[in-house]
């Protein structure tokens, strides 16, 4: 089938999780998300992206 499942999740600066953005199985290829941040102040926090074989947790800053 060529696809996986796919979690995309944002972190603040303490390891709390702030916002789910992406559960679902995707088919393999580019893909994009969009986070909408109205609610959160500026800062640093971190995105981590899970599939079934790869798990991979960025730096991500928020500026307004």
């Amino acid at each position: 089938s060529g696809g996986s499942f796919v979690t995309l999740t944002v972190y603040d600066v303490l390891g709390r999780e702030v916002s789910l953005l992406l559960a679902a199985e995707l088919p393999a290829g580019k893909h994009t998300r969009q986070w909408n941040a109205v609610d959160f102040s500026s800062g640093v926090c971190f995105y981590q992206l899970q599939t079934d074989s790869f798990m991979e947790t960025r730096k991500l800053i928020l500026m307004k």
